[in-house]
């Protein structure tokens, strides 16, 4: 088969694309580098099956592809927060156009939105049906209703043109790849630690979040991908840990004797956040493998080879 990944030279569409390739697929990787990073798919270019070309999803494309992995957006507050009308508009006419190559290609397409549709929960953990506590008008809304929208314009794609769709409820994903100084609590952890800084926890540090590795996160893509399942599926890790917990984790791997300092909590950050997966295990057969401290090994690893290991101060996760 012959795979489009939008966002594909990001972090989490790389992995996805090495895992593609690995499966003897033939993959058209689009990126413009706004988030994404050619290092992260340098090792493939020249392969048989790889094929990497510079686009903004915001424009349309001609391609001829089986099927459509659309990851393109940026993902985390400090990148989405930068131009909140791009970020928009990247979810909704990139979502938009992508829609369109499949309806005329026929491809099946996959779409990533994200437990932000949820919001600052009030039922926990957050099944699919929950509709979400949301501010439609908040500094993180530009990210979570783009991608609020984009599911609308996929079930209505399915309902009029029926277009084959996939929606993913990706919830908080690290691993390798993730970029330094991104605004995400894992990123922002490791990186000060690695500088010796001290770890800035936004809050009291008591609000709680679930981690899903990289990789299992992959293979939960793709095994939505092969399934029936037309509705949104939330994926991510169930076990939910507070901020103050990660970050002494993560501390104790790298420095422990480093102070942590508590700041304000920035407007609009959920307190809560942990997916049911009841419908991943009975649907996909999904579950994540990879323990919190497996995973973070991996990640600090990751880090320590570059380099030099700056910090500069960002907004929260």
């Amino acid at each position: 088969m012959r795979h489009l990944v939008t966002g594909g030279a990001g972090f989490l569409g790389s992995h996805l694309v090495d895992s593609l390739i690995k499966d003897n697929q033939e993959v058209i990787c689009l990126d413009n580098f706004h988030t994404g990073k050619k290092r992260n798919v340098a090792h493939l270019i020249g392969h048989k099956n790889f094929e990497l070309i510079r686009h903004d999803v915001i424009e349309p494309i001609l391609l001829e592809v089986d099927r459509i992995w659309h990851l393109a957006c940026p993902a985390s507050p400090v990148q989405y927060q930068i131009n909140p009308i791009k970020t928009i508009k990247t979810s909704f006419f990139g979502t938009y156009n992508m829609l369109g190559l499949a309806k005329r290609s026929g491809a099946r397409i996959l779409f990533t939105s994200t437990s932000e549709i949820y919001g600052d929960p009030q039922i926990h953990p957050q099944p699919e049906y929950y509709l979400g506590n949301v501010n439609t008008i908040g500094p993180r809304a530009c990210y979570d209703e783009g991608k609020r929208i984009s599911e609308t314009l996929m079930t209505d794609y399915k309902r009029v043109n029926n277009v084959q769709i996939r929606i993913a409820r990706i919830f908080n994903t690290y691993g390798p790849r993730m970029l330094k100084n991104d605004g995400r609590v894992v990123s922002n952890f490791i990186t000060q630690a690695l500088a010796n800084k001290p770890i800035t926890v936004y809050g009291t540090g008591t609000q709680t979040r679930c981690f899903c590795y990289v990789d299992d996160m992959v293979a939960g893509l793709k095994k939505l991908m092969d399934s029936d399942c037309s509705k949104p599926i939330n994926l991510g890790n169930p076990v939910e840990i507070t901020v103050n917990e990660l970050a002494m984790r993560i501390t104790n791997k790298i420095n422990a004797a480093l102070p942590h300092v508590n700041l304000p909590l920035p407007e609009d950050d959920p307190q809560r956040r942990n997916p049911d997966i009841t419908l991943a295990k009975e649907t996909l057969d999904w579950l994540p493998t990879v323990s919190l401290d497996d995973g973070l090994e991996e990640t600090i690893n990751y880090f320590k080879s570059f380099k030099k290991i700056t910090w500069n101060k960002e907004a929260a996760y």
